[in-house]
């Protein structure tokens, strides 16, 4: 009887999914190839929380040290230090805004329209802020009050927008520091001056360091993974 197989070639044994007869990618293969591809455009297209993190990281740390060095002896911060921490609140509002409109530029749809309403609130959420502590002066409030007002409105936008920011893109570790925000805002109301410049400092701008450390972990993670998954493919593929 004539050989049906002449080249003496065999098929892979058992059906391994992971083995193809031709050379090509497997389906598993291939469709590990797609979601690296998904996480690189995910990447490029979404806002870096990285960025976002250490930019109100080091507006807080700043802004509300100043504060609570100067007010540690008159228990009422020095009138240069509002102004720095009301520099570096804009500096990271108009970070989060040029950032999050700028990486979903070369999007189109839905994505691009999330993206530039998230950054545009921010600018309206701090504008309503200004106002309302404005109107809590006009109104007769003492400087105690107004202080605490200020820390726990601040407090309160920032968290909220960072929840909000979880939900649209996706990204519970936004979501997380939005909720440690929340909690620092009322830790920080009972401190009492000047302690609660301190409390903001610290709680408020550590937690967003320690979730710069966490995306970096995490980003790190992913990176070895797509290494060793191309540096496997190419491997199967020699």
């Amino acid at each position: 009887m004539a050989d049906d197989n002449p080249a003496g070639e065999r098929a892979p044994a058992g059906g391994d999914p992971e083995s193809v007869s031709d050379g090509g990618l497997s389906p598993a293969e291939t469709l590990r190839m797609i979601q690296r591809q998904q996480e690189a455009a995910r990447d490029a297209t979404e806002p870096d929380g990285r960025l976002l993190f250490g930019a109100w990281g080091l507006a807080w740390l700043i802004g509300y040290l100043a504060m609570w060095i100067t007010a540690r002896d008159t228990g009422s911060p020095e009138g240069w230090a509002g102004w720095v921490l009301a520099g570096c609140i804009v500096g990271a509002m108009a970070f989060t805004i040029v950032h999050s409109v700028t990486r979903t530029a070369g999007t189109r749809g839905t994505s691009a329209r999330i993206g530039a309403m998230y950054g545009w609130t921010w600018f309206l959420a701090f504008t309503t802020f200004g106002v309302l502590i404005g109107a809590m002066g006009d109104a007769g409030a003492s400087p105690e009050v107004m202080a605490i007002a200020a820390n726990g409105f601040a407090c309160l936008v920032v968290g909220l927008m960072y929840i909000a920011g979880g939900l649209l893109f996706d990204e519970n570790r936004m979501s997380a520091v939005g909720a440690w925000m929340l909690v620092t805002a009322g830790l920080a109301a009972f401190a009492g001056m000047p302690n609660t410049y301190l409390v903001m400092a610290v709680a408020g701008g550590g937690g967003f360091f320690a979730m710069v450390v966490v995306e970096q972990g995490i980003r790190s993670r992913r990176r070895s993974a797509g290494a060793v998954a191309r540096a496997e493919g190419g491997g199967r593929g020699a």
